[in-house]
């Protein structure tokens, strides 16, 4: 578990940090824009990256937008995050797969002058 996803605020001080009324939090709770952990008594337990989002909704309700629209910015930019860590394991892997090939053909690459001659030298024999 990374450390900012470690539940660590009760619900009063999660609303502090984020500047916001505790009833707020649940109601966005309620609304599916954060999910915050639950002990085994079932009290909320709110992570950094908790009080990360909730910001992140403060600065967009703030902007003006409804919470429908919150949450479609949010699925938004969460799509954005796969999608771009998708193109970097892509990236890495034609980068390995590159790599890979020049290390196997290495031996069989020679250098455009020593090419040429050789090119030549094998159509003076042929003649």
């Amino acid at each position: 578990m990374r450390h900012d996803e470690r539940a660590l605020y009760v619900i009063s001080v999660a609303a502090e940090l984020a500047g916001v009324h505790p009833q707020t939090l649940r109601i966005y709770e309620r609304k599916g824009l954060v999910d915050p952990a639950r002990t085994a008594g079932g009290n909320r337990r709110y992570s950094d990256a908790d009080i990360a989002q909730l910001r992140r909704i403060q600065e967009l309700t703030n902007d003006g937008l409804n919470l429908a629209g919150v949450q479609k910015v949010l699925e938004l930019e969460a799509e954005l995050a796969r999608t771009q860590r998708q193109l970097d394991e892509v990236k890495q892997a034609a980068n390995a797969a590159v790599a890979s090939t020049h290390r196997q053909y290495r031996r069989d690459l020679v250098p455009v002058k020593q090419s040429v001659v050789v090119w030549q030298g094998g159509r003076r024999t042929a003649r």
